[in-house]
């Protein structure tokens, strides 16, 4: 088993579109330590993180944040100690297409 501390993912997706932020690959387990989401625009919005185990379909068990706040100009970061295995996804959501999201820890190889 190897483990590579890493930046998991990076997106700013357009206004109110469920975008992939991190999927874990095959033969991996992850730990993720943090997100940091950031409100670039000049007004308030919100924003949601998920974790659809499996790459299943969207529900509402799987939000970890749901239209959550975020002042203009402010960054917001959540720190865990969230464990994901093999294709899982973390998806996230914008009220705006101001806001950029980032996801950091560690993949562990099981192969």
């Amino acid at each position: 088993m190897a483990d590579a501390l890493k930046v998991l993912g990076q997106v700013a997706p357009s206004a109110t579109t469920a975008t992939t932020l991190y999927t874990t690959p095959d033969t991996t387990e992850t730990t993720c330590s943090s997100i940091v989401v950031c409100n670039r625009g000049g007004s308030g919005g919100t924003f949601r993180v998920s974790v659809r185990v499996a790459a299943a379909s969207d529900a509402t068990k799987q939000y970890l944040y749901y239209d959550q706040a975020l002042a203009a100009t402010t960054t917001y970061l959540g720190v865990f100690g969230l464990t994901l295995d093999q294709t899982d996804v973390v998806t996230v959501y914008a009220s705006s297409g101001d806001f950029s999201f980032n996801l950091f820890g560690v993949e562990t190889s099981t192969d």
